[in-house]
C-alpha cells in the first residue's frame, strides 16, 4: 500500500509548534510509513524546532498584520500573494493526501491553496476564541478539531470534533517527581513551593508581580520557582540576586515536568498549549492571561476553566498588587487548593494527538 502523503502547516509560538510535532508523532506511531512535510514562516521559531523534533520543513515568506504600523504593513499583500503561490507549488510537488493546519502565519496561505486544489484538510485550533483566518478556512475544511464546548460559535457544528490539545508528554509525567524535582532546584520538598513561568521569553508583569512580593513570600516561608524569561533574567538578578532564601530564579525551565511536580501552586499565562499541559498536572492554577494577544483569547481560554471551577483568574491589570496576595492565601487553603486540583483534573483530554491523527488518515481514506 502507497504510503500516506501529509503536510503539517503552522507555527510561530510553540503553542502552535507543540501540538503539530504531537500529531505527527502519533502519525508515525498508526502508519511508521507515511511521509509529512511541514510547511512553516521563514524567520520563524518552526525553522528551527520541526527539523529538532526529526522532521523536514520548508519556509514560505510570510508574516503576520503588524498592529498600529501601516508602513509594517505595506508588502504584506505581496507577501501573501507569493507565499499563496510558493504553496501551490509545494501542493504540486509533494501532492498531499491531506494537509493539518495548527494555525500561525503559514497557515492561511497553505490551506487557501489546498482549498482551491480540492486537497482536504483539517484544522487543529487549540483556542476557546478562533481567529479570523481560522473562521474563514473553516469554510472549506473537511474536519475541525477543537479543544474547548462552544466552538460552533466560530465554526459548522457538522465539521466540529472535540479532541483537546495534543499535549507534550515529558512535560506532564509528574506523578512521583516531587522529591527529584526539589533536589535539582535545591529546594526542602517539605515546604510550600510556588511555581511562576510566564513561557520561554517570560511576561513583564509576572516578574513585577513577584518582584514586588519576593520578601512576603520569604517572611511566609514559602519557596518560589521563577522563570523569568529571557529578556529579564539578568536585570531581576542585579535587583534580587541569587541570595533570598528558597527562591530559585531562572531564565528557562529545561525540566518543566520536575518544576511542574515540586510545585504546590502554580501561576501561568493562559495560552492553550499550557492549559491543556496543566489539567493533566492537576495541580492548583492561577492564571494571569496576557492581554498582548488577538481577540483576547487568553482571558476566553482562562475562563473556560474558571466557569468550571478549575483555575483563579487574576487580570493582567491587577496583578502586580492582587497575583502574590492571591497565591499565598492559596496555597494556605488546602480545602480550596484540593478543590481546584480536582476540577482542573477533571478538563484533561488525553489522546488527543492520536485521535487526531485517525481523523487525518481517515480524511486521506486511510
Amino acid at each position: 500500500m502507497q504510503a500516506t502523503r501529509i503536510m503539517i502547516t503552522g507555527g510561530g509560538t510553540g503553542g502552535h509548534i507543540f501540538p503539530a510535532v504531537s500529531i505527527a508523532n502519533a502519525l508515525r506511531e498508526i502508519e511508521p510509513q507515511c511521509e509529512i512535510l511541514f510547511v512553516g514562516a521563514l524567520g520563524r521559531m518552526e525553522m528551527e524546532k520541526v527539523p529538532a523534533a526529526g522532521y523536514k520543513i520548508v519556509g514560505l515568506n510570510i508574516s503576520g498584520f503588524q498592529r498600529g504600523s501601516i508602513l509594517k504593513n505595506l508588502n504584506l499583500p505581496f507577501k501573501v500573494i507569493e507565499s499563496v503561490s510558493k504553496a501551490k507549488d509545494l501542493i504540486n510537488e509533494f501532492k498531499p493526501d491531506v494537509i493539518v493546519g495548527v494555525g500561525g502565519y503559514a497557515s492561511g496561505p497553505l490551506l487557501y491553496a489546498a482549498s482551491r486544489k480540492k486537497i482536504p484538510y483539517l484544522i487543529q485550533e487549540q483556542n476557546s476564541f478562533a481567529g479570523i483566518t481560522n473562521k474563514w478556512l473553516s469554510k472549506n475544511a473537511a474536519k475541525i478539531c477543537v479543544a474547548f464546548d462552544g466552538m460552533e460559535r466560530f465554526f459548522p457544528a457538522e465539521k466540529i470534533l472535540k479532541t483537546g490539545n495534543p499535549v507534550r508528554s515529558s512535560v506532564i509525567d509528574v506523578k512521583d517527581k516531587r522529591f527529584a524535582g526539589a533536589t535539582l532546584l535545591k529546594l526542602d520538598p517539605l515546604k510550600k513551593t510556588i511555581l511562576v513561568t510566564g513561557g520561554s521569553l517570560g511576561s513583564a508583569m509576572l516578574n513585577k508581580s513577584v518582584e514586588r512580593f519576593i520578601d512576603e513570600l520569604v517572611a511566609n516561608d514559602i519557596q518560589l520557582i521563577w522563570q523569568t524569561g529571557k529578556y529579564y533574567f539578568e536585570g531581576i538578578m542585579e535587583r534580587v540576586g541569587p541570595s533570598k532564601p528558597g527562591i530559585i530564579i531562572l531564565e528557562f525551565l529545561y525540566k518543566m515536568d520536575l518544576a511542574y511536580a515540586a510545585a504546590d501552586v502554580i501561576i501561568s499565562r493562559a495560552g492553550a498549549g499550557t492549559i491543556a499541559e496543566l489539567c493533566f498536572i492537576k495541580k492548583p492554577v492561577i492564571l494571569v492571561p496576557s492581554p498582548n494577544v488577538a481577540e483576547d483569547h487568553q482571558t476566553q481560554n482562562a475562563m473556560a476553566l474558571v466557569k468550571n471551577g478549575a483555575a483563579i483568574l487574576i487580570k493582567d491589570d491587577e496583578a502586580e498588587v492582587n497575583l502574590i496576595p492571591e497565591a499565598i492565601n492559596l496555597i494556605n487553603d488546602e480545602a480550596k487548593c484540593e478543590t481546584l486540583s480536582v476540577n482542573i483534573g477533571k478538563m484533561a483530554m488525553p489522546d488527543a494527538d492520536l485521535i487526531i491523527a485517525k481523523e487525518v488518515l481517515k480524511l486521506a481514506g486511510k
